[in-house]
């Protein structure tokens, strides 16, 4: 029997995302005599959990919430990492390379109210955690005041049932894997607010020359796809918590569609823009789509 011990964040919402991994590595490890494959969880708090009174970016970054993670798989005490592929840094160590992507669940950002109530009180502020967002939102709601909200998504719920906001923006996929579908009131298009690079997808990680045979037939294609031409995007202009890009692919058949939105510190200007061609050139498209964006950005186009 090959033992396999996964490691996760804490939270209710990636233990889940870990228990759906786990769940595929025995389900497609079965075997009659006996010599399958157990999974446990192992759970740990990041900093990235911990620092909750500070937005991402004046903290450090994505990197908060894998350190961690990191850590235990290069000391052994985990075979694999799974991770919300949004929160993860754009630079892995090659030591600890990405092993598979997920099926993608539903990429779009939503609007969640207060229990009971059916529309947004411009008198409270919207709730969001991430500079990317707010761009967006002030476009959609110019006249609603938007405030930083951290922890979990329970928490996050909390903090919005209990008044402090008129409303919250999440992502669709947590809400959805966690049941809580019906909280959501408004899904928004990727037109309306470009998703995060890799939203919807999870990531497994593992250690570099180890056997993850019993990983086969878990990554999904058109996500893989889809997850590298928006981290070469958004790699390329060096985009973290700190930065407001977005990126968001889609993959039919041979063919890829790639959104892209570049914003300028210098001017506070943001702009967005599109690309498409072949799936096999992901990566090198993302990368001409953020060239693109940047260069008609800084021009004032």
């Amino acid at each position: 029997m090959t033992k396999v011990i996964i490691g996760s964040r804490e939270s209710k919402l990636a233990v889940l995302q870990s228990e759906m991994v786990k769940s595929y590595i025995e389900q497609n490890n079965k075997a009659n005599n006996g010599s399958g494959v157990s999974v446990d969880i192992l759970t740990m708090k990041t900093t990235g959990d911990i620092i909750l009174d500070r937005t991402l970016d004046k903290v450090g970054g994505k990197g908060l919430f894998v350190k961690e993670l990191d850590r235990a798989l290069m000391d052994g005490r985990s075979n694999l990492s799974v991770h919300s592929l949004k929160d993860m840094p754009m630079e892995v160590p090659e030591e600890l390379p990405l092993l598979a992507f997920s099926k993608r669940e539903d990429p779009r950002d939503v609007l969640v109210l207060p229990e009971g109530v059916a529309e947004l009180d411009p008198e409270k502020p919207l709730g969001c955690s991430s500079l990317r967002r707010t761009l967006q939102l002030k476009k959609l709601y110019p006249d609603m005041e938007v405030k930083s909200i951290r922890g979990n998504l329970q928490t996050r719920l909390r903090k919005l049932d209990s008044g402090e906001y008129s409303g919250l923006i999440l992502a669709a996929a947590g809400l959805k894997r966690l049941g809580l579908e019906q909280r959501i009131n408004r899904y928004f298009t990727p037109d309306e607010m470009l998703p995060a690079a890799g939203q919807g997808i999870l990531a497994v990680q593992g250690r570099k020359d180890q056997d993850y045979s019993y990983l086969d037939g878990y990554c999904d294609r058109d996500a893989w796809i889809a997850g590298s031409a928006e981290r070469a995007y958004v790699k390329y202009l060096d985009g973290g918590c700190s930065s407001p890009v977005a990126a968001f692919a889609e993959v039919n058949g041979e063919e890829i569609f790639i959104r892209g939105l570049y914003y300028s510190e210098a001017t506070g200007k943001w702009i967005t823009g599109q690309i498409k061609g072949a799936a096999q050139e992901c990566e090198k498209l993302g990368i001409a789509l953020a060239k693109q964006l940047k260069e008609d950005c800084e021009r004032g186009e």
